[in-house]
């Protein structure tokens, strides 16, 4: 198989080196954009950035990855908003995930000002490497953050940012699989 490391990659150690691990407590997941899912094909649980430990304020802007736990909210009211964009978004609190949905799972996240998109606020966006049957706005979010992948980047195309999104999905599968990452899984 080729080497698929790019000119961007970050050499990634055998275990979490400092500042890592980082660990949330749970988060809310609230709406973004909405970009990820229609317009990448690749959908994201947005966290409110202040709602977390505030070493993650003063990170590199970039990719990294960790495990997450998602945990539903049946006690809270079921809501909708309106996104700037104009579409509405229902907030089910996670109430329909799934027993699978629940355990602890792989995340790819993004902190940063997505210059693609030209975001106006930093954000955090997790990318939870899973398949979901359903939307889960208004659960909460626990995740760590093991390690650093790359830097933010600015991209000519979408095509392009798609590209490398996958190949940080395919890396953050691969230095999970490793003993040093793997013990950082019970959140």
């Amino acid at each position: 198989m080729p080497e698929m490391t790019r000119k961007c990659d970050v050499p990634i150690p055998e275990a979490p080196e400092a500042p890592y691990p980082i660990t949330t407590t749970y988060v809310d997941v609230i709406a973004g954009f909405g970009r990820g899912s229609s317009e990448l094909g690749i959908p994201t649980a947005n966290v409110p950035i202040n709602d977390l430990p505030s070493i993650i304020q003063t990170l590199d802007t970039g990719v990294y990855f960790g495990w997450c736990r998602l945990k539903p909210m049946p006690g809270s009211e079921p809501k909708s908003e309106q996104r700037p964009d104009g579409r509405q978004v229902n907030y089910n609190n996670g109430t329909s995930l799934s027993d699978t949905d629940l355990t602890v799972l792989p995340v790819v996240l993004s902190l940063g000002w997505n210059p693609f998109y030209q975001n106006k606020n930093k954000t955090v966006e997790l990318h939870i490497i899973h398949e979901f049957a359903t939307d889960f706005y208004g659960a909460q979010v626990k995740f760590n953050i093991l390690g650093y992948i790359r830097p933010e980047l600015d991209y000519t195309s979408k095509e392009a940012l798609i590209a490398d999104i996958h190949r940080d999905i395919d890396i953050t599968k691969e230095k999970l699989q490793l003993p040093g990452y793997q013990k950082f899984k019970d959140i």
